[in-house]
C-alpha cells in the first residue's frame, strides 16, 4: 500500500514510544516470552513435566501435593507448600499459583489456568531462551498510509460468536459489540470486522490479512480508540500486534471471527518474530 503522505516527526516519535512500551511489556520476567509448557491436569494425582509435586483436579478444583523438600512456595504469600493445597477458577481465569527454582526460588512460576472448562498448568521460566534472546519484535516501517478512517456500527446487544483458538483443544467465544467498517485502496468493497470492547470504550479487532504466514503471523490484532459520538474511528494498523501464540506454542489465543479478513497485504505493524 503506497503512502499518500510523509510521516511527521511527531507521528514517528509517538510510534517509537509505543514500540518501546510494547517490547518492554513482552520482556517482563514471567511474561509471555517465558512459557515453557502447557499441560492438562488429570483426575488422579500425577507428575507433570518441569514441575515438582503431584497435580490433579476433580473437575471443579485443582490440587497440588508437595513436600517442603520440593521447594515450591506460594507466589502470593511466599509460604512453603508442605502438604496439599487447592484452588478453584472460573473458565478463562488464570492464577500465578506457585514458584520454585533459581537462587531466589522464583525462577519458574507455575500458572494454573481454566481453559475450555478444564484445568491446566503452564510453566513460566525466566531463563527461557525466547526471553533471554529477545531483541524486540520485528515491524514494518511506520507508514501513515495505514492510518485509516472508518466508522463503528454498534449492535443493539453484544453477540457471542464461537471461534477457534491457537490450541486446537480449546474453543473460544468472541463477544462482538459491533463492526468496524472502512475502505482500503485496491479493495472494491467495504471491509467489515467484528470488534470486542475494551476498557473505557476502546475496541479490539482481531483480523487476518494477505500477509499472514508470509511476513506476518497467522492473525494479529489492533486496538482502536473509543469511537467518537458520530461513530467515526481511526484505525492505526502501524499498531497491529501479535498475539502471544506468535511467540510460544503454549498460548490459547483467540482466532479471528470467521470472515474477519482484509483482502490485501496489511504491510504495517508487527511481523513474524525472529527465531
Amino acid at each position: 500500500m503506497s503512502s499518500p503522505t510523509i510521516a511527521t516527526d511527531a507521528q514517528i516519535a509517538r510510534w517509537e514510544r509505543f514500540r518501546a512500551g510494547r517490547n518492554a511489556a513482552l520482556a517482563t520476567e514471567h511474561g509471555w516470552l517465558t512459557l515453557t509448557s502447557f499441560q492438562w491436569l488429570e483426575g488422579q494425582p500425577s507428575e507433570v513435566e518441569l514441575v515438582p509435586g503431584l497435580w490433579s483436579t476433580d473437575g471443579t478444583t485443582a490440587f497440588l501435593t508437595a513436600s517442603a523438600a520440593d521447594g515450591l512456595t506460594l507466589v502470593e504469600t511466599g509460604e512453603v507448600v508442605d502438604g496439599t493445597i487447592s484452588a478453584a477458577l472460573q473458565d478463562e481465569e488464570s492464577l500465578m499459583w506457585v514458584e520454585f527454582g533459581g537462587e531466589d526460588g522464583k525462577q519458574v512460576v507455575v500458572e494454573l489456568a481454566m481453559r475450555a472448562d478444564k484445568y491446566a498448568v503452564r510453566t513460566r521460566d525466566s531463563s527461557s531462551p525466547v526471553l533471554t534472546g529477545f531483541k524486540g519484535v520485528p515491524t514494518y516501517d511506520y507508514n501513515p498510509g495505514w492510518v485509516i478512517g472508518g466508522r463503528f456500527e454498534a449492535y443493539d446487544e453484544p453477540m457471542d460468536v464461537p471461534i477457534g483458538t491457537a490450541n486446537p483443544l480449546v474453543d473460544g467465544v468472541h463477544r462482538s459489540v459491533g463492526e468496524v467498517v472502512f475502505r482500503v485502496p485496491g479493495v472494491p468493497h467495504e471491509i467489515r470486522l467484528h470488534a470486542e470492547e475494551e476498557k473505557l470504550g476502546a475496541l479490539n479487532v482481531t483480523f487476518h490479512d494477505e500477509s499472514n504466514g508470509d511476513t506476518t503471523d497467522e492473525w494479529r490484532k489492533v486496538f482502536i480508540p473509543r469511537p467518537r459520538p458520530d461513530g467515526s474511528v481511526v484505525i492505526d494498523f502501524n499498531r497491529a500486534i501479535n498475539y502471544p501464540s506468535a511467540f510460544t506454542p503454549y498460548g490459547t489465543c483467540p482466532m479471528p471471527v470467521r470472515g474477519n479478513s482484509i483482502d490485501v497485504r496489511v504491510e504495517a505493524g508487527e511481523k513474524l518474530p525472529e527465531d
